[in-house]
Order: C-alpha cells, then structure tokens, then sequence
C-alpha cells in the first residue's frame, strides 16, 4: 500500500473523522487486520480559522505547503487537505510539492457527475458557500448551484465556528439544519453537498430529506484508492 499524507489539526475534529473513515475502509478492502500507511501533521487551527484578509490567506497558504514539504519529505506518496475551507490554498499547496494533491471538491464533483445529479445545494463554511474556488469544480461538471442565502450563511458559519468547532451538537443546531435541508430542497436542490467536515455532528447522512453528499466520505474514499493503487 502506498504512503498517505494528512494535512490536519484543522479542526482536530476533522483529523480524526479523516483517520477513521480511511482506516476503517483500508479494513475493509485488505482485510481486519490491516491499517493505512499515513503520515499526519496536526497543524494550530486557532491560527487558521475566519480568514478574511488577503494577507492571512497568504500566510495559511505559506503554513500549509510548508506542511505537505514536510509530509512529502517523510515519505507520502500523495497528500489530502482535511479541511474543505482551506482548499482555497490548494493551488500554492499544489505546487510546493511534486506528488499529487487530491482535491477534495474534484472528487465530489466527480461523485456527483456519475449519479447525474443536475442540481444541488452546497452547505458549509461563508467561504465555502459563497465564494468560487469550491464552488467552481461542481460547476465545470455541470452540476447548477443554488444560489447561497445570505440567511443560510449567516447562521451555518454561526453554528459551524461556534459550536461544532468546539465539539458541540446542540439540538438547536440540529433542528436549524433540518430546516435549512427542508428549504433548500422546495428551492429545487436534488442533493445537498456537505462542505464541512464537522456538519457530520448534526447531519444524518444516510437518512435524510435530501440525498447527502459527504464531502470527506467521499475524500477519505479517494485516498484510500490512492493508498490501495488504484487512484
């Protein structure tokens, strides 16, 4: 099996779902007794979190390739960013090293396109939400964006930063999400992609209103083709 780096700490909620889902389905595919190859580095995330500035995005940009140099030096083979906001780096993390970076938005797109889903709604962090650089891999499938809500953001980016971030799932926040879900589906959405890793706390995935793109499901599954030799 191959060497996998994770770009982590951001949260440390997030590494750990990351962790669990590539082992458990490296168990699955080379038998129980088997474990994945990876190397991870947790990084501060108190440094990294509500970017706003075009001069903290720089920094981030310089924190996280300076990460995956390192990963690349302890021997990964092809490295994940385990945050889906902080894909807005991937472009200067890409191109500080020379094995692969997977891209966790590419990989659901990809998902998306195969199940020919048309329309959908993309829920997560504000920049994640409303700005281009996520967005814009669904939209190069074909895949329609319902427009984001400036309410809908407001109140995610409330309850994300807030709360989950923290370790906390409140009914609250549970019941806010049910509604959103509820709101976005009469606007037409077929499925809804889950731009946060730490929604996971308040979402049922497999059980909900609307089909359920889990954006780091569907990542930590394409690491472990990475991992297995067959990505």
């Amino acid at each position: 099996m191959r060497k996998i780096g994770l770009i982590g700490g951001m949260s440390w909620l997030s590494t750990q779902t990351y962790y669990e889902h590539i082992n458990k389905q490296v168990q699955a595919r080379a038998g129980a007794r088997a474990s994945a190859p990876m190397v991870i580095e947790s990084l501060d995330f108190s440094e990294m979190a509500r970017l706003s500035t075009k001069e903290e995005w720089d920094r981030a940009a310089k924190t996280l390739a300076a990460s995956a140099r390192r990963l690349e030096k302890a021997g990964a083979t092809a490295v994940l960013i385990g945050a889906n906001s902080m894909h807005k780096v991937y472009d200067a993390v890409a191109a500080a090293i020379g094995v692969p970076v997977i891209h966790i938005a590419e990989c659901v797109a990809d998902r998306m396109a195969a199940n020919r889903v048309k329309k959908a709604a993309l829920i997560g962090t504000r920049n994640v939400m409303v700005e281009s650089f996520y967005r814009q891999k669904l939209i190069a499938r074909d895949i329609e964006l319902l427009p984001p809500e400036m309410a809908f953001v407001d109140r995610l980016d409330r309850i994300i930063y807030d709360e989950l971030l923290l370790g906390k799932a409140s009914r609250q926040a549970e019941r806010e999400l049910k509604t959103i879900m509820t709101n976005l589906a009469q606007d037409g959405a077929e499925a809804v992609v889950l731009g946060c890793t730490e929604l996971e706390m308040i979402v049922t995935v497999d059980a909900n209103v609307l089909p359920i793109y889990d954006c780091t499901r569907i990542h930590a599954q394409a690491a472990v083709d990475w991992i297995m030799g067959e990505g």
